[in-house]
């Protein structure tokens, strides 16, 4: 496959990360956010328990100030509890209580909070859709799930049987090869729903700040514009600029060529629990 430019210098920091590294880093950043300045929908993927994209994150926050900041993992019911915590100057223990991440913290949701900090004007949207509907789209289909509006997202139209097959077969390997043939489909239509509600909330984030450029942090997954929720915002708001960016470890596959406008390549962090050791499927936050 083709990489950019920008890719082949994240992978070349993949294979000699330091000081010489650290320079390519700062510039490969300096060269990204001044692409994202100019875009009106900027997607900044993840892996969740990796600090090193937290921080990434947060750095591109703060230096393209946006109006608002969609996060995939703040239930949308929570959004005005969480602003009205900011407007009144509450901490991160606050915080974390506002959004539903766990009271006591933990590596990832004190760096989810670190990035609102990074944007302290920014309103803050939520794009997690409920246990309950995620359950629906997978017994029912993503379509029935989101209601009256799937056809703008394109939930009404069934993935051709090799884009089907595809995304069964990284559904599977991502859950370490222990997930049964027959739940495979639900599960893409389940995702496919969580990313047309990303996709939404994004959209209303616009249209409530006025048009003005929003940040979407999620799994890098759902950052994916060929599969993810940038492709369904090319299918609701054709107009809309968007640039996506793709944060992996550095083991990782290679991405389908543009899937990205970025990628960045991370070693692993010290002291990850192998998700598949013991046949055990990996956190459902893990990217998906």
């Amino acid at each position: 496959m083709a990489f950019s430019a920008l890719q082949i210098a994240f992978a070349l920091l993949a294979a000699s990360w330091g000081a010489a590294a650290a320079g390519a880093d700062d510039a490969a950043l300096a060269d990204f956010v001044e692409r994202a300045r100019g875009a009106d929908i900027v997607f900044l993927g993840e892996r969740y328990d990796n600090p090193e994209h937290h921080r990434r994150q947060a750095e591109i926050v703060r230096a393209l100030a946006p109006a608002a900041i969609v996060f995939a993992m703040i239930p949308q019911d929570r959004e005005a509890e969480l602003n009205a915590v900011r407007e009144a100057g509450g901490d991160h223990a606050a915080l974390r209580v506002a959004a539903g991440w766990p009271a006591s913290g933990g590596p990832e949701s004190e760096a989810w909070a670190s990035i609102v900090d990074a944007a302290p004007h920014a309103r803050i949207f939520g794009a997690a859709p409920s246990r309950e509907a995620l359950r629906e789209a997978a017994e029912q289909g993503a379509a029935e799930a989101f209601g009256p509006d799937a056809a703008i997202y394109g939930l009404d139209v069934p993935l051709d049987p090799v884009e089907q097959a595809a995304r069964e077969a990284t559904m599977r390997a991502a859950r370490c090869e222990a997930v049964a043939e027959d739940a495979l489909p639900g599960m893409v239509e389940a995702q496919r729903f969580r990313d047309a509600v990303i996709a939404d909330a994004t959209l209303w984030a616009r249209i409530i700040t006025g048009d003005a450029r929003v940040v979407v942090i999620a799994g890098t997954a759902h950052a994916d514009r060929l599969r993810g929720a940038p492709a369904m915002i090319a299918l609701a708001e054709p107009g809309a600029s968007v640039v996506t960016l793709g944060q992996f470890d550095d083991d990782a596959p290679a991405p389908g060529e543009g899937a990205f406008d970025a990628v960045f390549l991370t070693p692993a962090p010290a002291g990850r629990i192998d998700p598949c050791a013991g046949l055990l499927a990996p956190d459902d936050r893990s990217g998906d």
